[in-house]
């Protein structure tokens, strides 16, 4: 383990503090799994949902994908009328390692994401810790997203960051490559429940 001395923290928020999963939704939607993972794996891909994470309006991709595929009509317009219920609450250990680095008021907290600014204050209202943050780095606002080298910038030019005294987390392998050929020192996040350990071995967070 290296120990660099860290002063900043950069949270991804989907998949590390949020439970995110459109099957929360499809499987009130299909009867037949096989069919829902058809359906999310060729429809409503997750390269589509990046599109429009990276800025692209909903409507316009609904419509859009809708008139590509009329037999699904119903499926694809469910994926942002109804996006509310992919939610599936909050990962506790990850939201309490926020709690106790905002506590400890050592290192700088920020967010980079992945998200659409249309869907994006439906999650700020939900969830309080998401104001807990220096600064949040949001794809649909900046038209950009990870794993692309100018989004990591982006966060880095604002907040004037040095990655190589910055911990990057995130639950996506893609994302911590990117980070890591920036500079950033990284946690790439399997479980939420790795994380306190985690931050221990970086000496973060105490036992």
């Amino acid at each position: 383990m290296t120990h660099t001395l860290l002063d900043t923290v950069v949270f991804d928020l989907g998949g590390v503090l949020i439970d995110w999963n459109p099957r929360y939704l499809y499987r009130k939607i299909f009867a037949d799994a096989d069919e829902m993972e058809h359906f999310l794996t060729h429809i409503c891909t997750p390269d589509w949902n990046e599109e429009q994470d990276a800025g692209r309006p909903l409507q316009a991709a609904t419509d859009e994908l809708a008139a590509r595929h009329p037999e699904w009509e119903s499926q694809i317009r469910a994926f942002y009328g109804r996006w509310e219920e992919m939610l599936g609450g909050v990962f506790d250990d990850s939201v309490e390692a926020l709690r106790q680095l905002k506590d400890q008021k050592q290192h700088r907290l920020y967010a980079l994401t992945n998200w659409s600014a249309e869907t994006f204050p439906i999650a700020l209202q939900r969830y309080d810790f998401l104001h807990w943050f220096d600064g949040v780095v949001m794809s649909g606002e900046e038209k950009s997203r990870k794993p692309f080298p100018e989004f990591y910038q982006i966060m880095i030019d604002r907040y004037s960051l040095n990655p190589r005294t910055s911990l990057f987390i995130d639950d996506n392998l893609r994302n911590i490559k990117a980070a890591r050929e920036i500079g950033f020192q990284t946690i790439h996040l399997e479980s939420p429940r790795q994380i306190m350990p985690l931050l221990r071995e970086w000496k973060m967070l105490g036992e």
